[in-house]
This record gives structure tokens, sequence and C-alpha cells, in this order.
């Protein structure tokens, strides 16, 4: 226990200056290319295995263990940024305008790395092997599905994979679980009503998707207040509503846009039936033509339950039971860390920042406070496994 702790220690100062160095230079999805040269180099100082340029941008990292053969596990930390501009006075504040890490990859990113170099170290003890997933692009959703295209997974199936997430409003150093799903699906979707345009002050002569693009707005709210099972929850938002560009002309067309956040797959089917029929209803009523595109997204996030209650053990092993955090409700986001699941047993746990703002927020920074915390249990979930 002390001698992890130890190595964590003397790596905590580089790690603290190289998560602040990530956060000055954030990169948007597919845009990581200095991320991503950081990330190798820093594997490749420590004698780790390095594929560069999966899925573009994307890291894999393997390091191989001297004690025998044995089982394969896996990590896997997100990279890139958000298109938003830092509010933040700080030393490290963004350099790039108009982008920052406000859900921190960069923290995610430095507690990888962290744990590389400390895995590294222990090599001579470890049965089997670790594999490094260093991903770009989780933001728009995209980059998992991209690495894992390009066989990621398959080059070296691992029996398990973990990822963690700091999240805000967790005791700093918490350990946040909860077995099966674990974040919900993101899908969005397309409306178009398209009526006949006219004088304002002559509505009768005209077909107004206006009008009608407010019916539907509220019908939609019906599909969770009156048609869902409460114990099934699911979030529909219209996100967006375009029309007209004057005072005194009714429009020929509206455009509404949004966003539709499922636990399970069957609401998640159903929730897009009824929309569609919603669309036809409202647009035949009010004599317009509608039409309904739906854009699927990533899928909902399920931790196994038997890598949760491998996390579950170290955590309570390495910090006290006081410290590990059950989560009652699963989080409406999405996290395309959701495709590694699909894949082979995995899970997310959350990593607790404290009382720092929230994520997406001009205001967020990761707390270096819960850097050595995180690397412990990645080094810790590994050796659980390859230590035997």
């Amino acid at each position: 226990m002390n001698e992890i702790r130890e190595r964590i220690l003397q790596l905590q100062p580089d790690l603290i200056a190289l998560r602040h160095d990530l956060h000055a230079h954030p990169e948007l999805g597919f845009e990581e290319h200095r991320t991503a040269a950081i990330v190798a180099e820093w594997l490749q100082k420590h004698d780790i295995e390095t594929l560069t340029g999966v899925a573009g941008t994307g890291i894999a990292g393997t390091l191989r263990g001297e004690a025998g053969e044995g089982a394969v596990v896996g990590f896997r930390a997100d990279m890139d940024a958000l298109p938003i501009e830092e509010q933040n006075d700080l030393p490290y504040r963004s350099r790039h305008v108009g982008t920052m890490h406000a859900c921190g990859h960069d923290g995610h990113t430095t507690i990888l790395l962290g744990a590389a170099a400390v895995l590294a170290q222990l090599r001579a003890q470890l049965r089997g092997t670790v594999r490094f997933y260093f991903q770009p692009a989780e933001e728009v959703v995209s980059g998992a599905q991209a690495m894992l295209t390009e066989g990621v997974l398959q080059q070296m199936r691992p029996r398990w994979v973990v990822a963690l997430h700091g999240r805000p409003g967790l005791p700093l150093g918490s350990i946040g679980l909860r077995a099966g799903v674990m974040m919900a699906s993101a899908d969005t979707f397309d409306i178009w009503l398209q009526g006949k345009g006219g004088h304002a002050a002559l509505p009768h002569l005209a077909e107004d998707p206006i009008v009608a693009s407010a019916q539907l707005v509220f019908a939609l709210q019906t599909l969770t207040s009156r048609e869902s099972d409460p114990s099934d929850p699911f979030v529909l938002s219209v996100t967006q509503l375009h029309a007209g560009n004057t005072y005194n002309v009714l429009p020929q067309q509206a455009h509404l846009a949004g966003t539709v956040r499922c636990l399970c797959e069957e609401t998640r089917s159903r929730v897009r039936r009824r929309i569609e029929q919603l669309v036809d209803a409202v647009a035949q009523a009010g004599r317009l033509n509608g039409r309904f595109e739906w854009h699927a997204g990533v899928p909902a996030l399920r931790n196994d339950e038997a890598v949760v209650a491998r996390i579950a053990q170290v955590a309570e092993e390495s910090f006290g039971s006081e410290r590990v955090i059950w989560l009652k409700h699963p989080l409406m986001g999405a996290e395309d860390f959701a495709y590694f699941a699909q894949e082979v047993p995995a899970a997310m746990f959350y990593l607790g920042l404290g009382e720092v703002a929230d994520w997406h927020n001009a205001c967020f920074d990761f707390a270096d406070g819960a850097i050595a915390p995180g690397v412990e249990m990645l080094v810790r979930l590994a050796l659980s496994e390859l230590c035997t």
C-alpha cells in the first residue's frame, strides 16, 4: 500500500504540471495532435509499446508484464476538449480562444498516464498485459466507435476495460459506483413542418408552421409526463426552433431539433415511433407537410456487475468503505465508452472532484487533488487481476 502511494507521490508534481499543460492547450475531437504527441512521448519514455494514429489521433499503449503469461486488462481515457470560452483566471487558462477542457479530459488523460508510469515500474510483478486506450472525440461521441472499428480490442482482447470520469459534487477522491445502467443513450432528431406563407394580417389564407410547431413542442412533452412509467425515465428536449425572419410574414417552413436520452432500448424505440406519429398528426391537423429524421447516437452505458464489484473491492481496500458512494440513479448524460461496454465486460466509475464548477461550464477546472487517488485506483485495479 505505502509503496504504491510513495511512487505516486514522487510522480505527483510531474502529473500536476502535465495536467496544467494539457488544460492550457485544449484540442477538439479528432484534432488532438499535440495531446496525442505528449501521450505517445510519455508512454515511450516508460518503455510502453505505443501505437499512434488510431482513428486519427488515438493512442493504444501495451505494457507486457514480466512475471509470466496472464490476462489482458484495459483502461480508457478521453483526450478532447469542448468549444467553450474559458472564464477561469488561472495561470494555465486555455490559450486557445473558444476551446477549453470543461469536462475533465485533461485530468482523465493525466491519471491514465500516471497509472501507466507506476505500472511500468512494477512490470516485473505483472503476470499478463495492460492496455491503455487514449481516445479522441468523446464529446462528439465518435471516437470510441472509430477506435473499435480499427480493431483495438480485437488486436489483444482484454478481460475487462475500466474508465473513470471526474465528477463535481462528489467528495474529493471518493469513488462513485453503480452496476447496470450508468448513463443514458443519446439520440438527436430534426423535424420540418412545411406550409404556405402569407401576410401576417391574413393568417386564414396561410398554412402556419409556427402555431403547429408550438403545438408539437407541447405534444412532445406529454411523452414524458403522460405516457411514460416514472420508474423508466427519459429526457426529450427540443433545443432548436427556427422559423421566419420578419414581423409581418408568416413563414413557409419551421425547423425543430432536439435530443432524446433513454435508459433502455425498448423505451428508445418507442419514443422514436411516437415522435414520428405526433409529427404526422400535428402536420395533418395544420394542413402542413411534416418530415421527421432520427439520428441514432450512442447507446446507454451499462456497467458490468462483476467489474463494478472488483472496483468496489479495490476502492474499499484502498480508501475505506466510507469513500465508496453507491449511486441510486443513472445519469441522463451520455458517454461513448458505452461502445467499449458493448464489446467486452466494462465499467466506468466516478472520481469525486469536490466543490468545483459543473461539467461543460466555462469555470470548470479538474481538481488536482483527485489525480493521486485516480492513479492509485487504476494501478490497484490492474494489480488485482495481474498480481494474484
